[in-house]
This record gives C-alpha cells, structure tokens and sequence, in this order.
C-alpha cells in the first residue's frame, strides 16, 4: 500500500500489517489497523458458520485491508438480506466480511497470526448463546447489537428436539443430522489447526460413535479438508454456506461434531480444554475446567 505524506511516498511495508489466512493458506490477507474492536458473537448463525461455541471478531478500516491471495478461492454465502458470509471453498474457513457502507473490514480474530494488541471488549447476542456455553468473565453482554448499531438480529425457527438424541444443521440447512446415544467426550480444543479452519478462539467437538450417527440429507453436500501434514485432521463444512458439519473418522471409529453446528441441547457439557499450549493470547480460559497441554493422557 502506498500513501502521499508532504508530498514524499510512504511505502507502509507487509511486515508492519497483521497478516491472516485459513487453514489450507490459500486465502491469505493483511491489514493495517487500528483493530479497533474485538467482540465475541454467541448468534446461532455465527455458531453454525464457525462450527464452534462462539465466534470472535476484529474490525479495523477498509483502507487497510488488502487480499495477498486466494480471493478467487472464497465462496460467498447470502445468509441474510443484510448478511453475506465467505469462506474459503478448500478448506471452509471463514474469510474476513468487507462492509463498504461503514468503510470497515471485520476479521476472525482466530485466523490472524500474532499479538493482536486488542483484546475482547464484549459479548453480543448473549441471549443466543449455546446451552453448554458459561460467560464467566466481566465484559460487558448485549442480548443482540448494542443499542447504538440501530439494528437487531435475525429471527430463525426454534427446532423442536427430538425424543432422543440431538439434531444438527448446517447454516443453510441443506445438511442435517441425527446423533444419539451418550456422547464420549465433549472437549475445547485450541490447536492451531482447530482455530483456523473453525476460525473460533477454539473449536467445541463433541464425539459420538458412528452407530450413533446419521445424516438425514445432504451428505452429497459436504465437502471434506485434510490437513496434509497431519495423521487424522480432517476438517468437514457444507459447500454452499460453509457451516460446520460432522466428520466421520472411519479410521478412529468415531464421529467429531463440531457442536456449534447443533440445533438442540447435547445434554452434557465440554469436560475440558486440550492443545492449551496453542492457545491465542487474547483468550482467557476462566471456566475451572481442566487444562491439558495437549491432548488427554
């Protein structure tokens, strides 16, 4: 980027920016700053999108912000009148969301690299968020937007449980499921692979066994990333809207449902936070739950 100061051309160099990319690094971006705010997002459809607990975002000006590649790789899903989400179509990682009438650039702070010398000022749609989910620190919480932003949530059906087991969906709902039975654990993970391809402060899996577990439509339209240098990571999202969906691990006899994806109550709660070595540093663990340098023992 270059800018005229007094008439002398400031060249503002990359190292300087913040630099952010998915999982796959296909996508890859940069900006400026100032990251002049970060909130976490507890809505049902960021929950879905991200496949994870919550989302965490950073907005900074539009004048800053610079795709470096891979903007032909994202796939743009209209999930409102409002509201357009992308991600990237390899991997399903949420890209940053370009809003020009308030000259603005909002990030998944997950999938930036670095201290982001920011750190979360709030929760919103706190009265959306997940049944597992405990807010234990002491920012302030907005039940949807603050007030000042003029505007409110959008309404979405409530989806009735079923008599046993829990239901599941993508964020457009081309992909459902069905898990039953007791799940086998239900973790955080902060591994820097969870982050990025669930660009959330960490992923939320619950894992259930494949007897327990079936798709009742849209198989055809989930789209699976393997994490090349890794054994087992594999990532599942729908290739329409780019939501969290299960992965079936044939290998290891289990099913990963990244539970943000979930439409209704699991019944158990996260036992715990693995791979905490990998942990951002403008997250706080604060839930009392065991921490685990990497995995479980």
């Amino acid at each position: 980027m270059v800018k005229i100061v007094d008439d002398e051309i400031d060249i503002m160099h990359a190292k300087d920016a913040v630099q952010g990319a998915c999982l796959c690094g296909a996508v890859s971006y940069e900006v400026d700053g100032p990251l002049n705010m970060m909130v976490h997002c507890h809505c049902s459809m960021c929950r879905k999108h991200h496949g994870g607990s919550f989302a965490t975002f950073v907005a900074a000006p539009l004048v800053g912000f610079r795709w470096r590649s891979g903007e032909e790789q994202l796939v743009r899903y209209r999930s409102s009148a409002k509201g357009q989400r992308s991600f990237c179509r390899i991997c399903g990682s949420v890209a940053p969301a370009i809003i020009e009438d308030m000259d603005a650039v909002v990030l998944p702070a997950a999938n930036l690299s670095g201290d982001l010398k920011v750190r979360p000022q709030a929760h919103w749609f706190a009265a959306s968020k997940a049944p597992w989910d405990v807010i234990q620190d002491d920012l302030p919480q907005y039940q949807e937007y603050p007030d000042e932003f003029g505007t409110t949530g959008v309404t979405r059906p409530v989806i009735d449980p079923p008599e046993q087991g829990v239901l599941g969906s993508c964020l457009c709902g081309q992909v459902a499921y069905h898990a039953q039975g007791q799940p086998l654990r239900m973790l955080h993970c902060h591994c820097s692979r969870c982050r990025r391809g669930r660009s959330s402060a960490h992923a939320t899996n619950v894992i259930y066994r494949p007897d327990d577990f079936r798709f009742l439509r849209g198989a055809q339209n989930v789209t699976s990333y393997k994490a090349p240098d890794a054994r087992f990571f594999t990532l599942a999202f729908c290739a329409t809207c780019g939501g969290g969906i299960p992965h079936v691990s044939a290998e290891r006899g289990i099913v990963i449902v990244p539970a943000g994806s979930l439409d209704t109550d699991p019944g158990v709660a996260p036992q715990g936070h693995i791979y905490v070595s990998s942990k951002v540093n403008w997250f706080e663990i604060r839930d009392g739950l065991p921490q685990y340098a990497e995995m479980i023992p």
